[in-house]
């Protein structure tokens, strides 16, 4: 460049220009560098524990050994019983009610509706007495009773049942019932099976009183 240079750069180069000191600012003590804030509660995890599979265990170990226990009983039932009760069984006992009735057979009748306590029973002069009057009842209107059909038979146990049966019966002669020497009836009769015997509890006809 043509001409002197201006005053500024006649003296040669310039001198480094100063800057202003400023102080060092302390760094913060609790900043975490890896996470931007608290840390979450530790998750906890449920710990797998043994004991729980074992009370299993043992409480089915304990309802096989219940069941198993009820089966028993009640074979040993069914054994004192004479068996569990049956159409064929009942009816030979309702028969063999009616006969002792119409037959007047008074300690047959108590044996009968004192249900398993006969033998048991120190004074018995009151069920004979009893058992008498159900006789007489029994033979004002029927001079004969057969059973001729077991209509229904209501389990309460494998030794206790209600049943329903039908018997063709001979009105007493006098009885305001028809003569006719065929007529059906039905009645209703509780029976208990104990100590090898059927033994018939309660006897009501269908159309009458109980005996």
């Amino acid at each position: 460049m043509a001409g002197p240079y201006p005053p500024e750069y006649a003296a040669g180069p310039a001198a480094p220009q100063m800057y202003p000191e400023y102080p060092a600012q302390p760094y913060p003590d609790n900043v975490h560098a890896a996470y931007p804030g608290m840390l979450p509660p530790p998750v906890q995890y449920p710990k797998h524990r043994r004991w729980p599979w074992i009370v299993g265990v043992l409480v089915a170990v304990a309802l096989v050994a219940a069941l198993v226990t009820a089966i028993v009983l009640a074979n040993r039932n069914n054994g004192s019983a004479g068996g569990s009760l049956t159409e064929a069984s009942a009816k030979t006992a309702i028969q063999e009610y009616l006969d002792a009735l119409s037959n007047g057979d008074d300690q047959t009748v108590a044996r009968h509706t004192l249900c398993g306590l006969f033998d048991s029973v120190k004074e018995r002069r009151s069920d004979l007495a009893l058992a008498g009057l159900s006789s007489d009842a029994f033979r004002k209107q029927f001079s004969k009773a057969e059973v001729t059909a077991i209509d229904k038979m209501v389990l309460w146990s494998p030794n206790q049942a209600q049943v329903l049966f039908t018997m063709k019966v001979a009105p007493a002669r006098g009885s305001a019932r028809d003569q006719s020497p065929d007529n059906e009836e039905q009645a209703v009769a509780q029976l208990l099976a104990q100590d090898n015997e059927v033994l018939v509890c309660s006897y009501l006809p269908r159309t009458a009183g109980q005996y």
